[in-house]
């Protein structure tokens, strides 16, 4: 197997357990990445099953069309999840589809390649898109945005603390070395202005973060194709979902727990079940990467899996 796949998706057998698959389902893998789920969903299905993947990585579509360029039950489409909904109309599956998968955040290819720009650890320039022909880099944003817009991406999307102190000490460096372009040189930056962090942690771990989801509009993705989710799939379909930070993890919670809910009736209204509409239903507790896991990829342990099951 070239080094292009080696990388072992997170919560692999978790995952593959929650979908339930059915040879012959239809699935979605919103999030392809080196192909881990999904080469594990095409293990289990039959000749008449089907997976739909999407990725708006370049590197990620290079190894799907090279690596199931022969498998007639696969297809890949580029760009975001949040088309899924689009894809699965041209096809005539809404309603139809047996489960949808959604790995959230950075895979390890791109955390690991400097050019890239994700990582604090690896000098490079600093980039940060996931489809690195799409939209503005990390730094041509940094170039340009205020200290208090810096500060509120940093506060609203990194949950860093002293938000503003480092948002201050960004444009302080820009205005006095030129602009800010490389991942090293950030890094730097925000470490010196940085007063305290967990020791776990890098001091600029959750200004990165902050950075990177802003720049990707990661979470506004994610409501979009959480909303979508539910018309796709066919009843006892299966939706589950793998964050990497609070923030989604929050999003895909209450979404879950908003549709098995139904509707917003006042709690003194007499409602019958059937009034409720309740869309899903979630299937067990979170899930989390056990101690196996964690000792051949400690980036796993900030995964959390979520599973939802559409009701009929």
């Amino acid at each position: 197997m070239s080094a292009a796949y080696e990388h072992r998706a997170v919560l692999l057998d978790e995952a593959i357990e929650a979908l339930a698959i059915q040879p012959g389902g239809i699935y979605l893998d919103g999030t392809f990445g080196r192909g881990g789920h999904s080469a594990a969903i095409l293990e289990r299905l039959g000749p008449d099953g089907r997976l739909l993947a999407m990725d708006k990585d370049p590197q990620a579509l290079a190894v799907a069309n090279e690596r199931f360029a022969n498998e007639a039950r696969f297809e890949i489409v580029p760009g975001s999840f949040t088309g899924l909904a689009a894809e699965v109309r041209r096809r005539g599956w809404v309603g139809k589809v047996s489960g949808i998968l959604l790995d959230l955040g950075v895979s390890s290819p791109q955390l690991d390649d400097p050019l890239r720009g994700f990582s604090f650890r690896n000098d490079g320039p600093l980039d940060m898109r996931m489809d690195p022909h799409s939209g503005i880099s990390a730094a041509e944003w940094l170039a340009e945005a205020k200290d208090h817009e810096i500060a509120q991406v940093l506060k609203d999307y990194g949950e860093e603390r002293h938000a503003k102190r480092i948002a201050r000490a960004i444009v302080r460096a820009r205005e006095e070395g030129g602009p800010i372009q490389t991942t090293a040189r950030l890094a730097k930056v925000v470490a010196e202005a940085n007063p305290a962090w967990p020791k776990d942690k890098h001091p600029a771990t959750r200004s990165f973060q902050g950075i990177r989801i802003f720049i990707n509009g990661e979470l506004d993705e994610l409501q979009q194709v959480l909303a979508q989710s539910v018309a796709l799939l066919a009843p006892a379909g299966r939706l589950a979902v793998i964050s990497f930070h609070s923030l989604e993890d929050r999003l895909v919670k209450r979404f879950i727990r908003d549709q098995a809910r139904g509707g917003d009736f006042p709690p003194d209204l007499p409602i019958r079940e059937e009034q409720l509409q309740r869309q899903l239903r979630a299937i067990g507790r979170d899930v989390r990467a056990g101690e196996a896991e964690l000792a051949v990829n400690p980036r796993a342990r900030s995964a959390v899996l979520r599973i939802a099951e559409r009701l009929a």
